[in-house]
């Protein structure tokens, strides 16, 4: 009985959560569509730029992070979250993101169980990397994996948090110059 207690606790309180989380979560102004090719778009115009960062990861690291994110959701993700986590907070963290067309999420926290984000290290080589996962994905027609937090998402529920992903990142990174 204590157990579900528990659960049950833990499922209000993190619903309570989402719902102010939402409330507190700004409509996004994202730098483009939130698309596959809006996000390419936006990647093009980092190419030949010198870029920085305002905080935490380097550029590089920003674009390989992201680019992992985006080749896991076809070739499998190194962790998961437990099935619950998954199919209900994870599920409906999804769903307040892709209402508001924001995400935020804390920006130096590594996919679980990912590689280092050192390769490239060169940012220009980042950023084609992260340019041929989107495109890979956009081509892609076979069986998706789950999204580790979030569970089973659909090719296009994936666009969108791939998209809404990098733009969370974007906002740390500017031009220099």
């Amino acid at each position: 009985m204590q157990r579900r207690h528990f659960l049950q606790l833990t499922a209000v309180t993190g619903a309570a959560a989402l719902g102010v989380g939402y409330w507190r979560l700004p409509v996004a102004v994202n730098p483009a569509a939130v698309s596959i090719e809006g996000a390419l778009q936006v990647l093009d115009r980092f190419a030949n730029t010198a870029l920085a960062s305002h905080q935490g990861w380097n550029p590089a690291q920003v674009f390989n992070h992201c680019a992992q994110s985006v080749d896991f959701s076809m070739d499998g993700y190194p962790e998961l979250k437990a099935a619950w986590f998954r199919s209900s907070l994870g599920r409906a963290a999804f769903s307040v993101f892709a209402s508001r067309g924001a995400m935020r999420h804390p920006l130096n926290q590594a996919i679980p169980g990912a590689p280092a984000l050192d390769q490239p290290s060169d940012p220009a080589l980042a950023l084609a990397r992260l340019q041929v996962a989107f495109s890979r994905f956009a081509a892609h027609t076979g069986a998706l994996q789950p999204h580790f937090a979030y569970g089973q998402l659909s090719h296009a529920e994936y666009a969108q948090a791939h998209v809404l992903h990098l733009y969370n990142h974007l906002s740390l990174i500017t031009p220099v110059g």
